[in-house]
Order: C-alpha cells, then structure tokens, then sequence
C-alpha cells in the first residue's frame, strides 16, 4: 500500500475526502480532469463546481437535512463549511453563491500543504491503492469503461436536469413580489403570481413544447426529485399546481389573495443580480425555454445567464459492490465515493466523501474502524448504500426513512424529529470518542 492517497475526481466528495484526509495529516493526490477534459454541464475549472441547483437543501432545524449538514459540521466539513460562508438566502434552505463556494473550496484544496493537486485526466483505476474514485455521474469514457470492467457490471443510470438562471436585472418587479412560504425567511424568493387562465395557457404551451430528443438506444429514466417541468405536466393539468407551483403559503401582500399558481425565483448570489427558476428543472429546447417562459408574470422579458438543460447520470450498483468502508469487497484498497455510488444530492455526496476518508486514514495507520451508527444520518445513509438486500437500487436523498430508531413510534412528527435528531448526535458524538475520528490540531 502507498505511503499517499490516490483520488480522482475534485467534486464535492472528492473535495471533502481529500480535505478530511489532509487535515488528518495523510498526504493526498486529487485528480482532476477539468478543464483538460470538459464535461456537459462544468463551466469552470473550480473544484466542487455545482450544475444543477445552488441548494444544499433544508436547513431547518430537526429536518433530515439539516441533520446530516450538522453532523458534518461536527467533522469541520470544508464542503458545509463552505457553504455557510457563502450563502445567500433562501428561507428554510442552505443555498450558496455558487462561483464563491467554489472558488473558496479551490483556494483551500490548492493551498493545502498535504494536497498535492493535478489538473489531468485519469484513465485508468491505478493498481496499488489506497484510491477514492470520486468522478461523478460525468465519469469520462475512458475511466468508466474501467470501472465497468473492475465492477463487472455495466452502470446504473438515470436523467438529470437543470434549471434555467435569468438576469435580475431583465425581470419586472411591478409584476412579482418577495416573500418566503409560510413567513418562513425574510422575504427570501421572488415570487411571480398566476390566474387560472394564465396557468391554463401556461401548461397547454408547456405540454405542446419541443423537447430535445432522446438517442433511439436511451430510455428516459429520472431521479423522481429532479424531474423535468414538461414531464410533471404530462402527468395531469394541475401536477405542478400542486408541486413546484403551489401557491399555498404565499399570499399575495396587497390583496392578500391566494392566487392559483405562483412561480419562485431564488437568488444566486448575495448580490442578487441573477435568479434561478427553483424547481424548472426542463429538456425544452433553447428557444421554446425563452418562449414558454416568458410567459410567467414578471418574466416577459427575461434575459436568461443559463438556459435549463439535461444530462445522464450513471452510477455503480453500490450495495452488490462495496462494503461498509465503501471499499470494493473484491478490490481491497480500493474506494468509491460520492454520486457514482448512488446517493443523490449535494450533502449526500459529501457525506460519502467523508466517510470514505475517514475509513482510508484508519487503513493507512493500521488501526480498526468501523462506520457510523445507524440512529446517525451518515450511519444511515452508508447502510442503504451498502446493504446487500436493497435488491432494486435507486439513487436516494437523506430522509428520517432510512433510520432504524424505536422513535419512529412517536406520532408527533416534530417530536419525533426533535428526538431522532437529538439522539443522532449524541450517538456521533460517542462514535467519534471511540473511533478516534476527529481531527488531531497537531497532524
């Protein structure tokens, strides 16, 4: 085994695990092979660059969520660190400035002194370890024809979309308003207001737009939490009434009516000079998006920084694959982490990230290790990623499902939460003691 760490990938995961490494006094060599090799969705050479959302999901406290963000928090997550520096507001949720998040991630990896950092393709899985392979749904075609071969399965695979991003500057505030739902937040989405009739027209338009077409061998396989708009219409006239347009919470200020549709815009930036249309995840093409949306209140004459777009994201069948250290059961030394694994969102993926760093370190140092309980939400997440009886395996987001606590019974939602919570980090916090997991000032 090498006296180094091999990753390859400088995503969110890839970012957090050679951070946590690095900090625990290991030396580190990250890959990464943007700007070299560009990928459909990257637009700069930043590690950890975000493409489809700036959020990083709830923060509100005793949320699932919120939960496994503040057991990151008890690591010094560099990504969640990150992320509270640089936000912007958004309610109940952590979104970020997405080029300052980052930009800061870059600057910490680059001038790490235990990271030594190499913009260049990867193509092949190297053949001592220890490695974290953390490339991503966009693995290039060269890794991933190695990963296929090592895994012996061909990848798992589902569709991706991104949500269009408009100038601040082009929206006609007379027609939107800012508020949060429920009063939760100051104020913090602008929100564009529709009728009946306007949304009627919206989604006969919407419905009847041309769409980028799939290749003859593809099959439109979504992640059900980031389908496109068009595809939630074709499912019933009111769908997206009752989804990412629901009005409910959010009166209009001045007449106080409740109106049948409204549309929120959240910021981008602290500076609030663009906005991104939360929930319009979409395939239409470039002009049917400046022609459909610009139909929405307040948007007529929208000047768009981001059109929306879609991408596939592949992933390995994890539970048939890797063990509880998310090592590959067949090829010791050898490390997965992040989305190609199968988690889906931000925190998630720099969950695996660090728990995949944490496992490496004890390896490295000849010491025992074993993963997070399951009360915690990283022990949680780790046990549907790796449990060898999740027989149809999907990508999944943290939610209080995944936990395996006698709290459940509680009927109380938020009591129930309140003690899930509670006991998780109480229950990390013993793990940690035992494992010896924290960061040493003196590594």
């Amino acid at each position: 085994m090498k006296d180094y760490l091999t990753i390859v990938g400088a995503g969110l995961a890839g970012s957090e695990a050679a951070w946590q490494a690095a900090e625990r006094g290991i030396h580190v060599v990250l890959h990464e092979m943007r700007p070299e090799r560009p990928t459909p969705v990257h637009k700069t050479r930043n590690c950890a660059e975000l493409v489809c959302s700036n959020s990083l999901g709830s923060n509100l406290p005793f949320s699932a969520p919120y939960l496994l963000k503040e057991e990151l928090r008890r690591f010094d997550s560099l990504i969640i660190s990150s992320a509270d520096k640089h936000s912007v507001p958004a309610g109940g949720a952590l979104a970020v400035d997405r080029e300052k998040f980052s930009q800061h991630i870059s600057e910490k990896i680059r001038n790490h002194p235990n990271i030594t950092f190499k913009c260049e393709e990867v193509r092949d899985i190297p053949e001592d370890g220890p490695v974290i392979i953390a490339t991503g749904p966009l693995t290039s075609p060269a890794l991933s024809e190695k990963i296929s071969s090592l895994t012996g399965q061909e990848y798992l695979y589902f569709y991706d979309a991104l949500s269009p991003i408009v100038d601040a500057s082009s929206i006609d505030y007379s027609r939107a308003f800012f508020a949060s739902r429920y009063n939760k937040g100051e104020g913090d989405y602008l929100n564009c207001h529709m009728n009946k009739e306007e949304y009627d027209r919206f989604i006969r338009e919407l419905k009847a737009a041309e769409k980028v077409p799939f290749k003859a061998f593809e099959k439109p396989l979504y992640f059900e939490g980031c389908m496109p708009i068009e595809e939630l219409a074709m499912r019933g006239d009111q769908t997206l009434a009752f989804g990412p347009m629901k009005p409910v919470g959010l009166p209009h200020p001045e007449t106080h009516a409740i109106s049948h549709a409204v549309v929120q815009l959240r910021r981008e930036n602290r500076e609030g000079t663009a906005f991104n249309l939360v929930g319009f995840q979409t395939k239409l093409t470039y002009p049917e998006q400046k022609r459909i949306f610009r139909m929405i209140p307040g948007l007529e004459n929208a000047e768009f920084f981001r059109f929306g777009g879609i991408h596939r994201n592949t992933f390995i069948n994890a539970p048939t694959l890797l063990n509880q250290e998310l090592e590959v059961r067949k090829r010791p030394g050898i490390y997965f982490a992040g989305q190609i694994i199968g988690v889906e969102g931000y925190v998630e993926s720099t969950a695996m990230g660090l728990l995949s760093a944490l496992s490496v370190v004890k390896r490295m140092r000849g010491e025992s290790y074993s993963p997070p309980p399951m009360e915690t939400a990283l022990g949680s997440l780790l046990s549907y990623v790796t449990d060898r009886r999740n027989a149809n395996y999907q990508p999944m987001n943290i939610n209080f499902g995944l936990f395996l606590v006698k709290e459940m019974k509680i009927r109380d939602k938020k009591q129930r939460n309140q003690k899930i919570a509670r006991n998780a980090l109480d229950s990390l916090a013993a793990w940690m003691d035992r494992q010896k997991v924290s960061i040493d000032p003196a590594a």
